[in-house]
C-alpha cells in the first residue's frame, strides 16, 4: 500500500555551505565547538531581590530586577581549605550553605561525596563529618541540623554542638539499606534520598529496604589489565522476581525512638516519594502497587506514626511516576494539587486535605507537562504550568486561576520552553530553544510578562552552526497501517543533487512516554548525525505509537506488548521514506540505544524487507532480563503475560536476520546487562546468522570513560560506510 504525504518543511534556515567546516569525532566529544551554555544551580533568595547560580566553582549573586551580577557570594578557590564543589544548597534562613565536593558515582543517580557547611555571616567553613564519606546531605528546616546516609545507615549532625548522631545501625551492603533506596528504585523511580525532615525539625521519616531475598547479579570487571578479574555482585530484581521489602519509620530526635508506621500489609508495593505537608508534624507518602496501576497518597502523623490513605488514582494500564512529582500542598494547609490522566490526558486537579475532589483545573485534548509555580492568596490561587496545548512538539508557559476562566499564554516564541519560577512567582527564567535556535536563557518579571535580561544566548554555538553548516530539521508526518499519524524530522545533506538517491539512517528511542521529535534544538547524538549528513546520509528521527505528548490512549496502547506497534511503525516509516524521490529505498538503516537498541534489533529482524542495516547499542533483547519496576509497569508480570514478553523479543526472531547487524554492549552495564547481548548472539549463532558485534570492557550503560565514546562513534561511522 502506498503511503502518500506531503512533507511539511517547517523550518528552512539554511546555513551557508561554502567552505563549511567538516565535523570530526573530536568536535563531538573533546572540543568546545558545540558546547551549549546554560544557567545552572539556580537558587532564589528569600528576599525576592536576588537569585544565585553556580558558575565555575563560584556562587554568583544576581539582581532579579536587572538580571545582572551583584557579587560573587562564594568563591570555592578562596575557601580554607579550597574546594571544588558541584552542588550547593541553602539552609531555609539562607544563613548557611551546604557544599558538595568530590562526588563519586555509584550507579546512575547514587553517589558518595564530601560535604562542607559554610556560614555566610562568619565566613567559616567546616567539614560536615570527619568519619567518612556521605550521601544526600540535607538541612533540617530550622537550619540547625543536617542529615545524611553513610554505608546504608542514617545519620544527622547538630551543627551548634558538632555532635554526630547515628540513627540506624543495621545497614549492610546487599542486605539492609536505611535512608536511601535500592538499585531498582534509583534507576526506575529516579529516587535516591529516602528520608525527609518534619516541618518542625523534630523528626525524620525514613525508608528501610530489606533486600536480602532479592536475587543477585554479578558483573565481571577486568579493571584495566589486573591479573585476575573482579566480580561485583549487587541486588537486581528481574521481572517477576522478589523485590526489597520496604518499611517506613519515624525517628524522634528528642527521645531517640524509632517508630515503624503502617504503609501496607501485602509488601507488594513501591514507595515512590516521601515529603512533608504544610502541617509541621505530618509527612506525605506516595505509594504504588506492584503493577503500578494504582497510586495512593498516605498522610503520616509524625507523633503517633499513624497513617491514612487520603487519595487513590487507578487505571487498567499504568500510572506515570511524574504524577507524584506534581503533588503540591497549599500554604493554607487545606488543599493540594495533583495531576491525573483520568480523562485521557494529563491534567491538574484540586483536592481538599481529606481527599475530596474540589475541581478539575485544566482540561482539553492536550497534556500538562509541568507545574511551574502556584501563587496562593487565601483560598484563591494562580497556577503556572507548561503544556502541549499548541502542539505535542512544543511546550509553552500558561497561567490560569483555579476555575480556568482566566487562562493566558505567557511564552509566545514558537518552540520549546522550560521554566524555573521563583518561589514567590514574581519572576521566572525561561530556557527556550527551537529546531534552529540553540538555548536562550531569559529572565522575566511575571507581572505584565516583562523581559528583564537575556542571561545566555549561545552566540558562539550559533556561529559554530554557521561555520559547520549544520542542517535544519525538516519536520514531516506519515500514517501507519491503522491510519495513525506519526511525527518525524529529517536532516538532509546540503546541495542535494536532483535525481540522486541518498541512504537514510533512522534514529529513534521509541520507549513508553519518550519523545525525540520536538521543535527544540539538538537531540540525542545530534552532532554525530550532522556529521553523517555531511558525509551524504539523510538522518530521520521518528516517534512511534507509545511515545509521549499525545495523550494516554496513544501512549498506553503498547501496554502488555512492548515492541509490537513500535516496530510496525518503523517498518511503515521506512516504507514511507523509501517512496520519496531522493531516498535510496535499498539503503535504509536504523539505530538506537537501550530501548532504541531493542527496537533497532527487532526492526532488522522483523523488517528484513525494508531495513538493510541496524546498529543496536546496549539493547534489551528479552524483557525477562530487565528489572521489575520498569518492565512490569508496561508489561505486567511475566507469570501473567508470558506471550507478551516473548512474542516481541529479538531473541525469538533470530532466524529472520537478512540485513547487516552491529550489536554493541558494555560488559559492565549494571542497567541493561551484557547478558542481553550474549543471549541474542547465541540465538543468531544457533541460526547460522552472520553479524558484527563489539563489547566495551567494564563500561556501563552510557559507554563513557577511557575514550570509549569517541571510539564508539568511529566504530559506528566506519561500519555504516561499509554496510549501508
Amino acid at each position: 500500500m502506498k503511503r502518500i504525504l506531503s512533507i511539511t518543511i517547517t523550518f528552512l534556515i539554511i546555513f551557508p555551505s561554502l567552505a563549511q567546516k567538516q565535523i570530526t569525532i573530536d568536535d563531538l566529544v573533546s572540543r568546545p565547538a558545540f558546547r551549549q551554555e546554560s544557567v545552572y544551580g539556580i537558587n532564589w533568595m528569600n528576599d525576592g531581590r536576588y537569585y544565585t547560580a553556580l558558575e565555575n566553582n563560584n556562587i554568583v549573586q544576581y539582581d532579579v530586577t536587572k538580571g545582572t551580577v551583584v557579587s560573587i557570594l562564594l568563591d570555592g578557590s578562596t575557601l580554607e581549605p579550597a574546594i571544588q564543589f558541584d552542588e550547593y544548597q541553602y539552609s531555609a534562613d539562607q544563613k548557611k550553605i551546604l557544599l558538595r565536593t568530590d562526588r563519586q558515582q555509584i550507579y546512575r543517580r547514587s553517589f558518595t561525596a564530601e560535604y562542607y557547611v559554610y556560614d555566610i555571616e562568619s565566613g567559616q567553613l567546616a567539614s560536615l563529618s570527619e568519619n567518612g564519606r556521605e550521601a544526600y546531605a540535607t538541612f533540617s528546616p530550622d537550619g540547625a541540623k543536617v542529615a545524611w546516609v553513610r554505608e546504608n545507615d542514617l545519620y544527622y549532625k547538630d551543627l551548634a554542638s558538632a555532635r554526630e548522631i547515628r540513627v540506624t545501625s543495621d545497614g549492610e551492603f546487599n542486605k539492609v539499606i536505611n535512608g536511601s533506596t535500592d538499585w531498582v528504585y534509583e534507576e526506575e523511580l529516579s529516587f535516591t534520598r529516602a528520608f525527609e525532615w518534619s516541618g518542625n525539625s523534630k523528626s525524620i521519616l525514613f525508608l528501610s529496604f530489606d533486600e536480602s531475598k532479592v536475587p543477585e547479579y554479578t558483573v565481571q570487571l577486568w579493571n584495566d589489565g589486573a591479573l585476575y578479574p573482579e566480580n561485583y555482585t549487587f541486588k537486581y530484581p528481574k521481572a517477576g522476581e522478589k523485590n526489597s521489602l520496604v518499611t517506613a519509620s519515624v525517628f524522634n530526635l528528642e527521645t531517640g525512638d524509632i517508630q515503624e508506621t503502617d504503609i501496607g500489609t501485602d509488601q507488594e508495593y513501591y514507595v515512590a516519594r516521601i515529603r512533608r505537608t504544610k502541617n509541621d508534624n505530618e509527612f506525605s507518602l506516595v505509594r504504588l502497587n506492584r503493577l503500578q496501576n494504582q497510586l495512593d497518597i498516605l498522610h503520616i502523623d509524625a507523633s503517633s506514626g499513624a497513617s491514612k490513605v487520603i487519595y487513590t488514582d487507578k487505571y487498567d494500564t499504568y500510572i506515570d511516576i511524574d504524577f507524584a512529582d506534581d503533588l503540591t500542598y497549599f500554604e493554607d494547609g487545606e488543599h493540594f494539587l495533583i495531576t491525573s490522566e483520568r480523562d485521557g490526558y494529563k491534567h491538574i486537579y484540586l483536592y481538599t486535605m481529606d481527599g475530596s475532589l474540589e475541581k478539575q483545573v485544566t482540561s482539553g485534548n492536550w497534556e500538562v507537562s509541568d507545574i511551574a509555580g502556584i501563587s496562593q492568596k487565601g483560598s484563591k490561587a494562580t497556577i503556572y504550568y507548561t503544556s502541549t496545548e499548541e502542539s505535542p512538539l512544543e511546550r509553552y508557559l500558561y497561567v490560569t486561576d483555579l476555575d480556568g476562566d482566566k487562562k493566558e499564554k505567557l511564552t509566545n516564541e514558537t518552540g520549546y520552553h522550560r521554566i524555573n519560577m521563583s518561589p514567590d512567582q514574581k519572576y521566572y527564567i525561561d530556557y527556550y530553544s527551537n529546531a534552529n535556535q540553540p538555548l536562550t536563557v531569559t529572565l522575566y518579571r511575571t507581572r505584565r510578562n516583562k523581559k528583564i535580561n537575556v542571561l545566555k544566548n549561545n552566540t558562539a554555538l550559533m556561529k559554530a552552526a554557521e561555520e559547520y553548516a549544520l542542517r535544519p530539521k525538516e519536520f514531516f508526518s506519515f500514517r501507519t497501517t491503522d491510519n495513525t499519524e506519526l511525527n518525524g524530522y529529517m536532516l538532509k545533506p546540503s546541495n542535494m543533487n536532483p535525481g540522486q538517491e541518498y541512504p537514510v539512517l533512522v534514529y529513534q528511542y521509541s520507549g513508553p512516554g519518550s519523545q525525540n521529535v520536538t521543535n527544540s534544538w539538538g537531540g540525542g547524538h545530534y552532532y554525530w548525525h550532522q556529521m553523517l549528513v555531511q558525509q551524504g546520509y539523510i538522518v530521520a528521527v521518528i516517534d512511534t505509537r507509545g511515545t509521549g505528548g499525545r495523550g494516554a490512549a496513544f501512549k498506553k496502547m503498547t501496554y502488555g506488548q512492548l515492541g509490537k506497534f513500535e516496530v510496525e511503525d518503523h517498518i511503515a516509516g521506512a516504507e514511507f521514506l523509501g517512496e520519496l524521490p531522493y531516498v535510496d529505498a535499498s539503503r535504509i538503516g536504523i539505530w538506537g540505544w537501550s530501548y532504541g537498541g531493542y527496537m533497532a534489533s527487532l526492526a532488522i529482524l522483523k523488517g528484513a524487507d525494508v531495513f538493510k542495516a541496524a546498529i543496536a547499542v546496549a539493547p534489551v533483547t528479552n524483557w525477562r532480563y530487565y528489572d521489575t519496576i520498569y518492565t512490569e509497569r508496561y508489561m505486567g508480570l511475566p507469570q501473567d503475560n508470558g506471550s507478551g514478553y516473548d512474542d516481541n523479543s529479538p531473541t525469538s526472531y533470530a532466524a529472520e536476520l537478512e540485513g547487516n547487524f552491529l550489536l554493541v554492549h558494555g560488559t559492565g552495564d549494571d542497567n541493561v546487562h551484557f547478558q542481553n547481548a550474549v543471549t541474542l548472539q547465541n540465538a543468531l549463532i544457533a541460526e547460522g546468522k552472520q553479524f558484527d558485534s563489539f563489547y566495551y570492557p567494564d563500561r556501563a550503560h552510557g559507554i563513557y570513560r577511557g575514550n570509549a565514546r569517541p571510539h564508539l562513534y568511529r566504530l559506528m561511522t566506519n561500519w555504516l560506510e561499509e554496510n549501508l
